[in-house]
Order: structure tokens, then sequence, then C-alpha cells
């Protein structure tokens, strides 16, 4: 699979329920030996059992929006133990896992997947065109 925007994320952006510059925008480390991607039908959070997230992020910062494209500062999952992680989620958070949206799934981002050992791990996005993700 290569990085894509689920689809309900993708409605939601454009019913105006998510606003990319000012809402709580975290990323989730996932193993996908706990979590099979359904980027048709997942939509919030807890589609993703507990179990396949391996870590959260803070709220991402200085996020931008250009064309369409969305940018953030890079984003450092603290202290990082559990599973090897293959991919990265970004979601709203509206602090209930049963609300917040699903918006982008990321497998190929440099440095997956990644196997925590106990530290930090940073993920710088992508400076090309297209950034974090594409509208």
């Amino acid at each position: 699979m290569s990085n894509r925007l689920y689809a309900k994320g993708r409605q939601a952006f454009l019913e105006g329920s998510i606003a990319w510059l000012t809402d709580d925008i975290k990323a989730v480390l996932v193993d996908s030996a706990d979590y099979t991607v359904d980027l048709d039908n997942d939509q919030f959070l807890s589609d993703i059992a507990v179990a396949g997230r391996v870590k959260t992020s803070d709220n991402l910062t200085t996020k931008t929006s250009t064309d369409g494209v969305a940018g953030a500062d890079s984003v450092v999952f603290a202290l990082v133990t559990g599973d090897q992680a293959e991919a990265i989620v970004l979601y709203k958070d509206t602090g209930d896992a049963a609300t917040s949206p699903l918006l982008c799934y990321l497998d190929s981002a440099v440095g997956l997947p990644v196997t925590p050992g106990g530290g930090n791990i940073r993920v710088d996005w992508n400076t090309g065109p297209d950034k974090i993700f594409r509208l």
C-alpha cells in the first residue's frame, strides 16, 4: 500500500468538520499486525484496536496549508516501547477515540518500519511538493 487518505476523512474535510490549521491533529504509530487498514470504511480512531496503537504524539505544530497540501513541523514520539510500527495514522483528536476522525495512513515514510527501543522516535515529514499529504 502507499500513503493514502481515509475516504471518510476526505469527506469530513469537504464538509468542513476538519480544520487542518486549527484543529488538534495527532499522529499515532501503528502496528499492522494488530490493525488492517480499511481506507474505505474506517472512520474513527476507535477503528484501530488499542493493541494496534503503539504510541500517540502530541498535537502537530506549525501546520500549513498551501494549495491543498498539508504540512507541519516534525513530530517526536517520546519514550516509545512496544511492538514494531509499520505505519503512521493522522487523526483529529476530539478527546474521544469514538469521535476522532482518521485522516491519513502513511506506510512509506522514511524509517518505517521502526522497532521501538524505549527512546524517542522523530518523524520528519516529506519536504517535497506533497509534504504530508495533498487533498
